[in-house]
């Protein structure tokens, strides 16, 4: 196994550098520039209207759907996907290796991704279909099939499936997992196959029960767990405010001039920066990628633009709030006022899955406290992110194999959270990003071949 991993990795840490690199950044702000322009920045002009829908619709109790999900239920477990390890360990990740610079570019790569996760809410209200039981289903798949009704489309969406499948339905799924094992191990010494089986457990009794039951236990988690982290943020920045100033500085600074910290080659440490905002922005709001359209589909709203301008909501709360507020306590704490991080090099033991607590560790200043803050933040948002990417991969299942597949799927899901708890494997987090990035490009095409039925200038002025 070994053997196979010490062949496999860095082939496809080889992959992800050209699809982060290159690809990656092309098609994501290539989509989302190119959907800015055509609805008029529809992230800023409907932005205040996003807000008014979301609050208006806030509710921990939206009740059972005949078939589908009220509005909230559906961003809450788009949420609940988006909001995950990426805000935290991905983040600190991007922090590390591209410079306190790299969440420039993840504010860059969001606020055009704004536009993007418009257009595929819309998409995916537009082309979801009824299903014979009454249920309703949708996403890439039937807009990739709608965009290409012949044997191009057909490939497209079975590519998209199954990258899906394999990217968050099982390997995600992993990660997620094992960034909660080792959290709570961390901060409180449970052995990870504990936790493990734990997560499991609760894990099954919810896919059992459906649609239904996760968009009732994501309308409910999300809100508590965004609220409980956010608070513990705003504490640590409170008691750091003589940092705030520089930590913003720093931002702006290393986003362009990243060898002023690491020193080098100027080329290849922007690059860096860039590719490490495009890659780890992606894998937090996800914008683009095809996986939150899934939950879109399935809002019961009066039309598409509805549920496009919360979606555009739920993802500046995800990157500009959730994950800012991370990004914002790691370099106040680690990079500013002469922290641990200042001089750019990385001492023995930091890494991506501790930088959150060794942060909160310092400022509460109790090792205890702070990891066990991180640990259990990081448990309800790896938690939520295994049940909304577990039905995303469902719809998908459905897709190529019928409903009749559930079954076997959820097991394999559930085996894959079990042995996550207990592996730390590079070669898994590489996949995952690779399968991450390769979703993309069937759905960026989607995206761009569609975008007639995304004119949100033209709808607006065909009502006057």
């Amino acid at each position: 196994m070994e053997a196979l991993q010490n062949v496999l990795l860095p082939i496809v840490k080889t992959v992800n550098t050209y699809l982060s690199d290159y690809i990656l950044i092309v098609l994501l702000v290539g989509v989302g520039l190119f959907y800015s322009v055509k609805t008029r920045f529809v992230q800023v002009r409907c932005f205040g209207e996003g807000f008014r829908k979301l609050f208006g619709n806030f509710s921990l109790k939206g009740g059972k759907q005949k078939s589908g999900m009220s509005s909230f239920q559906a961003l809450t477990t788009a949420i609940a996907a988006q909001v995950g390890t990426g805000n935290i360990v991905g983040a600190c990740g991007a922090i590390l290796i591209g410079g306190p610079g790299a969440i420039f570019w993840m504010w860059v790569i969001a606020f055009f991704g704004m536009a993007t996760i418009y257009s595929e809410a819309v998409l995916a209200q537009k082309t979801r279909k009824v299903m014979d039981d009454g249920s309703v289903a949708g996403g890439p798949v039937y807009y990739i099939t709608h965009a290409f009704p012949n044997k191009f489309g057909k490939f497209l969406a079975g590519f998209f499936s199954v990258a899906l499948i394999l990217a968050l339905g099982f390997m995600g799924a992993m990660v997620q997992s094992n960034s909660i094992g080792e959290s709570m191990n961390t901060a409180f010494g449970i052995p990870t196959w504990i936790t493990g089986i734990i997560v499991a457990l609760i894990c099954a009794f919810i896919f059992i029960g459906g649609v239904n039951r996760i968009a009732s236990v994501c309308e409910k988690i999300v809100p508590i767990m965004a609220s409980l982290y956010i608070l513990g943020d705003l504490l640590v920045l409170v008691l750091r405010i003589q940092y705030i100033p520089e930590t913003f500085a720093m931002i702006f600074k290393y986003a362009f001039m990243p060898q002023a910290l690491f020193g080098g080659s100027v080329g290849v440490l922007l690059k860096n920066a860039i590719s490490q905002g495009a890659k780890r922005g992606l894998f937090s709001n996800e914008a683009g990628m095809g996986s939150t359209p899934h939950a879109h589909a399935l809002a019961n709203v009066e039309k598409p633009h509805d549920q496009g301008v919360v979606a555009m909501a739920g993802m500046f709360i995800d990157t500009f709030v959730v994950l800012t507020m991370t990004a914002m306590v790691v370099i106040s704490t680690l990079y500013a006022g002469n922290g641990i991080l200042a001089g750019g090099t990385i001492p023995e033991g930091v890494s991506k899955t501790n930088l959150a607590q060794m942060a909160f560790s310092q400022t509460f200043g109790s090792e205890l406290l702070g990891n066990g803050f991180v640990a259990v933040c990081l448990l309800f948002f790896a938690f939520s992110t295994i049940i909304g990417w577990n039905l995303f991969g469902r719809i998908n299942v459905n897709y190529l194999f019928g409903k009749k597949a559930n079954l076997i799927y959820s097991i394999i899901a559930l085996v894959f959270i079990f042995l996550g708890s207990l592996l730390s494997n590079d070669l898994v987090w590489e996949l995952t990003d690779m399968f991450n990035q390769l979703m993309v490009i069937p759905n960026v095409i989607a995206l761009f071949a569609l975008y007639k039925m995304v004119d949100y200038v033209k709808n607006e002025k065909s009502k006057k």
